[in-house]
């Protein structure tokens, strides 16, 4: 069953951008920002992670990686990277942005509240 988080009274920062049954299992989905492509993946057990489409080794695409429990394996030079920390794992050093994802009835909700503040 998919997470089900709900929102401050306020949802203001909150941008909806899919359906959770559009990001398949194992899987990912791209949504275009103005700076820059955000990969949402969903997890075997419905989790919904959202992070930066770029590979902190060689910004490789991880949108195309395989999804193995809370993590995805890029496609380019197999590097693990953190689906909740972003963090590169074992001896490989980097770290790649994540953003704030909710899943409401079945919606996805994305906070690009940062991204607003850096373009200040």
């Amino acid at each position: 069953m998919a997470t089900v988080a709900r929102f401050p009274m306020d949802r203001a920062g909150w941008i909806e951008v899919g359906t959770i049954n559009a990001i398949p299992r194992r899987g990912s989905r791209i949504v275009r920002t103005p700076r820059g492509d955000v990969a949402l993946f969903r997890t075997e057990d419905d989790r919904v992670f959202a992070i930066d489409d770029t590979c902190p080794h060689r910004q490789g695409p991880l949108s195309q990686g395989i999804v193995a429990g809370d993590t995805v394996i890029c496609p380019l030079h197999s590097w693990t990277i953190s689906l909740s920390t972003g963090e590169a794992q074992g001896a490989d050093k980097g770290c790649v942005r994540t953003h704030a994802v909710q899943v409401l009835d079945g919606l996805v909700f994305l906070s690009f509240a940062h991204i607003a503040r850096q373009a200040v």
